[in-house]
């Protein structure tokens, strides 16, 4: 029998003292979990090499977790790596580690390798010999990153203000400030990563690993899922929808009283499981059943699914919470809080969102000076006057991070009562804020600059199509019909003055922030029109990104910009900043070189050469933009997830920057009703001005906070991503089929990826699943994927017709309804010369 682990000693660790910030944290972590672990956990290899069933010893299936001072002093060695595991959605076996050098990934090959861990989990990774290495054949692009959720774009390309259903979706990527130590130059080996080309193909050895300890469950550990009956148990079993997940046995008892008799009646319920644990000695987990959702392929059924899944808190808010909110109502400004503040409330003040937006948290001003200037205003509602750092209300907010924004719904931060009332800038009602107010020149050169905190009266809630209307055409005058009810106090003319002053300056700011190198990638976001009864899906189209958003964009990462420097230079060690790694240094060097043989001209030196380059013509044909949307994704994929921090935690201020931006310091200022980054931005610059309470968060608060704010931000775009890919296959089910043209986006050795032109969404096409088709020959020309499909003709006297694909290819689809509920399909229509 093994002999029980050793408790850790409360003494400090050798070699502790000398590690690097972000190892202590690692090491820190380390040592707190193995302090607290329970009993079981502790002594994980007792309990398994000691596991008996009435058959005797049970084969140990996955391997024991190693004991935390050898995962340390592993990690101290560089024997170890820690990063976030990421589980192929396409090919559940297979997972990936980012390499902390910007390298190949580690790859995780099969279930017995991530050993119980699941997506998203925190995990320390043990390379294997290079004699266990992969050499991948054709399928080397979906070892990727970004191919792991075929996302839509990262957020950190586009730091837009407006609401978070406006954003593109970002990359999944789990990014955690202290996860990685400073890279030296010896740690890049040449090892990483060989290639060898060979006539038609190209093999790439990869490095694989294996998962030895979890430093943190990140994964909810909760599913939605289909229970199966199975005879002469006392369990049944739960299959996860997400095929990542494993599936679990749940007790009987936890099940419907009539599923023994009647298992056949629940074959299309979903439920909602949750893993307990999962033994080293079993494949299945073990778990309990927390809840029935509904019938599978239902929008509301399927949304909790997805919302408990990524572990987003839908609750009503307690009694607790609410008695933190002003009782007397209808509420109004107290005098007193008035007196303390700049009164901007005569100002021509007004807010430009989405037509249907209720939590309106910022608003612009701009009047011409008598030298010809401008003073312009950015309001945002004072979240923080509200939420008393500390109290219930606070914790809360705290916890959820920011709103989730669904295609039907919004699950808030903060209690309705603020996000659309007290804190909503709307229309004609006194709003408590905190202004960023400048003196720009014409050409948009800051001249003064002002932070305080005001009370204005919006004078008309403007929506995009508003300004849009008004930016096209400036020589119009709109009649008090064709605008929503606006203040006496402030003419029609003098808001659309102000819009186009807003405009024009916007574009000489535009234009200076890509003159100075920073990046933008627009990729296409798909919206839906809703019945307003069902909140079904009536029609979807692609948004438009026009003038009126970049208006508002422009303004609002002037102020963010501008409240970081301030916050920053009061509080070197406590700012709360937003930062944005450079690209991944191997995905960058094997993009550039399937560029190059691709023809096309791309400089990756820069952000600013990137945005330059994917902003000049790709051909001068209808097709042009789609060759764009095309090569925008790829750009997108070696792209890291911009994250907050805490300025303290990193001694290196270049680590600071903003890549997509190209500038030092940035930061979350302008939507604290939806962020709660935004508000503790929002204490830091009020106590910078001596105009709020002094501080008391501490560094590792903010660092703590930080990290939080970063995992729910991923967490909230995933459920948004996946709430307009269960919106679209209802559209497809009760609308389909569609067909449309698609370009060929990434080729695969039996499939390939399309970017659907019509809809903007990006399917996946089988090659198996193509009826008619005989063969497929695959072939790669250095990194150059390319593909012959052969189809069949019907008559057996001629020769199959060959259809050539790669990237660029235009083709047409026809999307379809699977059988599985919210589910579809991209099929290939067969060349013209078959039909």
């Amino acid at each position: 029998m093994a002999s029980s682990p050793k408790v850790k000693r409360p003494t400090k660790p050798r070699g502790a003292q000398n590690l690097p910030r972000s190892q202590k944290d690692a090491y820190a972590r380390l040592l707190n979990q193995h302090q607290n672990a329970p009993k079981e956990s502790l002594h994980q290899k007792d309990k398994d090499k000691n596991t008996k069933d009435c058959r005797g010893s049970r084969k140990l299936l996955f391997e024991e977790y190693m004991f935390t001072e050898d995962v340390s002093a592993g990690l101290k060695r560089g024997e170890l790596l820690q990063g976030a595991l990421r589980i192929n959605p396409k090919k559940y076996k297979e997972a990936f580690v980012p390499s902390p050098d910007g390298s190949a990934d580690i790859f995780l090959d099969g279930i017995a390798a991530r050993n119980r861990a699941l997506n998203g989990d925190v995990v320390v990774v043990k390379v294997l010999p290079p004699e266990q290495w992969k050499a991948v054949n054709g399928d080397i692009n979906e070892r990727t990153p970004s191919s792991q959720n075929a996302p839509k774009a990262p957020d950190v390309i586009v730091e837009a203000h407006y609401n978070e259903d406006d954003e593109v979706i970002s990359k999944i990527k789990n990014v955690s400030l202290h996860d990685k130590a400073p890279i030296t130059a010896h740690s890049v080996k040449h090892a990483n990563a060989c290639f060898t080309s060979g006539s038609s193909s190209e093999r790439a050895m990869q490095r694989t690993g294996k998962v030895v300890f979890i430093v943190e469950k990140k994964h909810s550990r909760a599913a939605s899922g289909f229970l199966k009956f199975l005879p002469n148990k006392n369990f049944a079993m739960f299959s996860p929808v997400d095929h990542r997940v494993p599936r679990v046995n749940v007790p009987l008892a936890d099940c419907p009283a009539d599923f023994i008799s009647r298992p056949g009646d629940y074959e299309n319920t979903l439920f909602i499981c949750r893993i307990t644990q999962w033994s080293a000695d079993n494949i299945f987990a073990e778990g309990r059943l927390a809840k029935t959702l509904g019938q599978a392929g239902e929008i509301e059924p399927e949304t909790e699914g997805i919302l408990t899944e990524y572990d987003v808190d839908f609750s009503e808010f307690s009694k607790e919470v609410l008695n933190c909110l002003p009782q007397n109502l209808p509420w109004s400004i107290p005098d007193h809080v008035l007196s303390k503040r700049r009164d901007l409330r005569n100002e021509c003040i007004f807010t430009i969102d989405p037509a249907t937006a209720r939590d309106l948290d910022d608003a612009l001003s701009c009047k011409q000076l008598s030298d010809g200037n401008f003073e312009i205003g950015v309001h945002i509602a004072d979240v923080s006057y509200f939420v008393e750092e500390g109290n219930a209300l606070d914790q809360i907010a705290g916890q959820r991070a920011t709103s989730v924004y669904l295609v039907q719904k919004v699950i808030p931060m903060l209690p309705r009562l603020l996000c659309e009332e007290l804190c909503s800038l709307n229309p004609l009602t006194d709003r408590l804020t905190f202004s960023v107010i400048w003196k720009l020149s014409p050409e948009g050169k800051i001249l003064s600059e002002w932070f305080g905190r005001t009370v204005i009266c919006s004078c008309i809630k403007l929506s995009y199509d508003h300004a849009q209307s008004m930016i096209e055409a400036p020589d119009k005058h709109f009649s008090a019909d064709e605008l929503p009810t606006c203040s006496p106090d402030h003419s029609i003319q003098e808001i659309q003055e102000a819009v186009l002053n807003l405009h024009n300056i916007a574009k000489q700011l535009r234009a200076q922030r890509f003159e100075c190198g920073a990046l933008r990638l627009d990729q296409l976001k798909l919206s839906f029109t809703l019945d307003k009864e069902s909140s079904m899906p009536q029609g979807c189209y692609i948004y438009q990104y026009r003038d009126s958003n970049k208006l508002v964009e422009e303004f609002m990462l002037l102020a963010n910009m501008a409240v970081a420097h301030q916050i920053y230079r009061t509080y070197p060690e406590l700012a709360l900043l937003r930062r944005h790694p450079p690209p991944q240094s191997k995905m960058v060097n094997d993009l550039q070189e399937f560029c190059d043989q691709m023809g096309l001209d791309v400089d990756f030196s820069s952000s600013g050469a990137l945005h330059r380059s994917l902003n000049e013509s790709f051909g001068d044909d209808e097709y042009t933009a789609a060759r764009k949307e095309v090569l925008t994704h790829m750009c997108s994929r070696p792209m890291q997830m911009a994250v907050y921090f805490c300025s303290g935690a990193l001694k290196d201020q270049k680590l600071f920057c903003h890549y997509a931006l190209n500038v030092p310091l940035y930061t979350h200022f302008t939507s604290p009703i939806r962020r709660y980054a935004d508000v503790i931005v929002h204490r830091l610059l009020a106590a910078s001005i001596d105009c709020g309470p002094r501080l008391s968060l501490s560094g590792e608060e903010v660092h703590k906070q930080s990290s939080h704010c970063n995992d729910r931000k991923t967490a909230s775009k995933r459920v948004q991503e996946l709430s307009s890919e269960l919106f679209f296959a209802v559209f497809v089910k009760e609308c389909g089929p569609l067909d449309s043209e698609a370009m060929v986006m990434g080729v695969l050795d039996q499939s390939f990826d399309v970017l659907v032109l019509r809809y903007g969404v990006q399917k996946r096409i089988y090659c198996n699943s193509l009826e008619g088709l005989k063969a497929v020959n695959f072939r790669k020309v250095g990194k150059r994927p390319e593909m012959t499909l052969f189809w069949e003709t019907g008559d057996p006297s001629k020769e199959s017709i060959q259809q050539e694909i790669s990237i660029f290819t235009l083709l047409n689809v026809q999307l379809k309804a699977d059988r599985a509920p919210m589910k579809y399909s991209a099929v290939l229509k067969r060349p013209s010369a078959l039909l």
